[in-house]
């Protein structure tokens, strides 16, 4: 197995734990926040896939576009409004795909290329990036997982469902 390969493996995996931990959000509670100034429920959805694009896009193109306007301006200026539960879950599979196409198509020597922006100060190999976006699933899989055990008493975890 390469590298590609095992990257594409893991990222179904982990999308296939993501969907079954945020399928578990009850639609009412997409508002739901733990503290005032973190992200609801919904918004921690959206930013999965909005910074899946931004990621994928900058180690597939070379396209910065979504980290320029990120890092300076903060979250906001890339998240945009939160749709439903469902809508959200179609926007995840829809990039989780899109990312898997490309990924597929991506030539292994180009897993070592570097992204380089020197105004933002990153400086990230292709096979980082790519990799950075499962371990960010993982992190707000994780995330979502025990704000739902804390809102509703309930066990969310991909290994439990």
């Amino acid at each position: 197995m390469d590298l590609k390969e095992f990257f594409l493996k893991q990222k179904q995996a982990t999308h296939e734990g993501v969907l079954k931990v945020f399928r578990q959000i009850p639609a009412e509670q997409m508002a739901w926040r733990p503290a005032p100034d973190m992200l609801s429920l919904g918004e921690m959805v959206r930013h999965v896939w909005v910074s899946e694009e931004g990621a994928r896009r900058m180690a597939i193109d070379g396209d910065f576009g979504y980290f320029e306007r990120r890092i300076p301006q903060g979250l906001g200026a890339v998240l945009g409004g939160v749709e439903s539960l469902e809508k959200e879950l179609g926007h995840i599979e829809n990039v989780h795909q899109e990312t898997v196409r490309q990924v597929s198509k991506l030539p292994l020597d180009r897993w070592e290329e570097e992204r380089v922006n020197e105004s933002l100060q990153i400086r990230r190999r292709v096979a980082v990036v790519l990799f950075g976006i499962t371990e960010h699933h993982i992190h707000h899989r994780a995330q979502v997982s025990a704000f739902l055990h804390v809102l509703t008493g309930q066990k969310a975890s991909p290994y439990h469902v």
